[in-house]
């Protein structure tokens, strides 16, 4: 499973800060929640795997800070243009 690049995105995280790998988002500056969009992209045998158990794992490095909310969908969700950066 990799981040990738997609239609809508306006920033790269971490473009170049190895050991880090690039970040590409969409990121909405102005809105109070902070959204901030990502996109992965599975391999053909994640795909089957995900087919067959339902599952996905999501690991989340708060470094012992607070956790902060997470979702996980199969929509991409709305990126409003304009006034997000």
């Amino acid at each position: 499973m990799k981040l990738i690049e997609f239609e809508g995105q306006n920033e790269v995280i971490a473009k170049e800060q190895p050991p880090y790998l690039p970040f590409p988002c969409h990121r909405i500056w102005a809105d109070p929640e902070g959204r901030t969009t990502c996109c992965w992209e599975l391999t053909w045998k994640e795909r089957i795997k995900v087919l067959f158990t339902g599952r996905v794992w999501h690991q989340i490095l708060t470094f012992q800070n607070k956790l902060q909310p997470q979702r996980l969908t199969v929509e991409k969700p709305e990126l409003p243009q304009g006034d997000c950066v």
